[in-house]
């Protein structure tokens, strides 16, 4: 038996990493992890009480308060509207509508990513489905009117992640949940750091248009003010979809879950208008939400165990009061624990990192003093990072999938945007009123 909470911390992150690496299910293997704590602690129970009886009794209710949430029904829809948007090529016409807007522009075309991952992210929340969403229009598109492909595929990687970023987001709606943090906040907070990170990315694009020429083909389509004005049309429905959206919420007229319902129901009615919706793409739309909310709930019911297992036999207790023994400052602290979730990252996907350590981690960074809210964009942006670190960097699998390009070619023409966002890291970490600006606007 383990009487010191420090050496159970390390003991249950090996079996855990024991268990994702053997295959089983990470919703099992948190739920695993928890049981095997208890079963590992000397918990000194009266006779009368079996050890069993206590894990049961712990899962029972952590079940019950992790699922019985107004907020996580948010979730379900906001992964359907961006699968209904995914499966009808709405898509298709918000590249459409961007190409004339983006022709004098350095770097002309190669803008498409940032720009259409960006919008995309606004109305899906997952980045999974907007790298595949928007590399699948993009990347051959590119290549055909001879744009350099490696710029393409890396700001593909790069902007495809904002995702997570830009609201709505699954990662944010978890994170809110398990920080008891407010969703809506969180939306409107990673609105402003989601489109600075755009903005670089755009920048850097520019200025490698402006040195190096031929990254651009020499030809260019010219648009005429008719026909920017005439694309905008593919853009206005899509746009009209994100204002509601993210419009209601920060205007406090709907809640994160409201205003999710409103998004299923606005891309519901962009696909009868557009004519894209038939019984089959509609089904699979839905199959696939099921799919993926069933498997993200399934964590966080594993992650609610094992946060209560970690209250529990206080280990949150012990590793703040470790870490505040250290004598770290605030900043030193925050460096660690990026350092930490750049290591996870090259073996955990995003959804992983932040179930798993967020009962952990949470409590040493409000005890330093920093804000929930903030610490939640920091997190989000961590997230980011690990979808791009390798080996299991999900939006590079994603890009080797539908470019059939080695991996080590998309990792290279990734890295230069992989530095901008732990750019974007360091400046709201420095300057933290960037993430708290709007939501201190925000109505109540």
């Amino acid at each position: 038996m383990i009487s010191d909470p420090l050496i159970l911390t390390f003991a249950l992150f090996g079996i855990m990493f024991l268990l994702l690496l053997s295959g089983l299910w990470i919703g099992f293997s948190l739920m695993a992890s928890g049981v095997a704590g208890m079963l590992l602690f000397d918990l000194n129970l009266p006779p009368t009480i079996s050890i069993w009886d206590k894990i049961g009794g712990l899962l029972a209710n952590s079940i019950w308060n992790s699922t019985n949430s107004w907020s996580l029904t948010a979730l379900p829809l906001f992964i359907l509207m961006g699968e209904i948007l995914y499966r009808t090529q709405i898509s298709t016409r918000l590249l459409n509508g961007l190409q004339p807007w983006l022709s004098n522009i350095p770097g002309r075309l190669l803008h498409i990513n940032v720009v259409a991952c960006s919008l995309f992210a606004a109305v899906s929340g997952s980045s999974a489905a907007t790298t595949a969403t928007v590399g699948k229009i993009t990347l051959d598109e590119l290549s055909k009117r001879g744009y350099d492909r490696s710029i393409a595929i890396g700001s593909l990687a790069g902007a495809g992640t904002l995702g997570f970023l830009i609201p709505p987001s699954l990662i944010m709606i978890i994170y809110g949940i398990l920080s008891d943090t407010s969703i809506g906040k969180l939306f409107i907070a990673g609105v402003v750091p989601g489109l600075l990170l755009a903005s670089a990315y755009a920048l850097y694009i520019a200025i490698r248009a402006i040195i190096n020429p031929g990254v651009m083909p020499e030809d260019q389509e010219k648009y005429t003010l008719r026909d920017k004005i005439k694309s905008s049309q593919e853009l206005f429905p899509v746009l009209l979809l994100i204002f509601i959206v993210l419009g209601g919420i920060y205007m406090g007229i709907t809640t994160p879950t409201e205003a999710a319902a409103i998004g299923v129901v606005g891309a519901f009615g962009l696909a009868l208008w557009f004519k894209n919706l038939t019984v089959a793409n509609f089904r699979q739309a839905v199959l696939s939400a099921v799919k993926t909310t069933s498997m993200i709930s399934f964590i966080i019911v594993g992650a609610a165990f094992l946060s209560q297992v970690v209250g529990f036999v206080g280990i949150a207790r012990a590793l703040s009061l470790y870490i505040s023994g250290l004598g770290l400052s605030p900043y030193l602290l925050i460096f660690v624990v990026a350092i930490m979730y750049l290591i996870l990252g090259m073996i955990l996907d995003g959804i992983s990192i932040v179930v798993m350590t967020l009962p952990i981690v949470l409590p040493i960074i409000i005890a330093a003093g920093f804000d929930p809210l903030w610490f939640g964009i920091f997190l989000v942006f961590m997230v980011e990072l690990s979808q791009i670190t390798p080996p299991v960097g999900f939006s590079i699998f994603v890009i080797e999938g539908i470019s059939n390009e080695k991996v080590g070619n998309i990792l290279k023409a990734t890295f230069p945007f992989f530095l901008i966002m732990i750019l974007m890291v360091i400046m709201i970490t420095a300057f933290p009123e960037i993430v708290s600006f709007l939501p201190n606007k925000m109505v109540e």
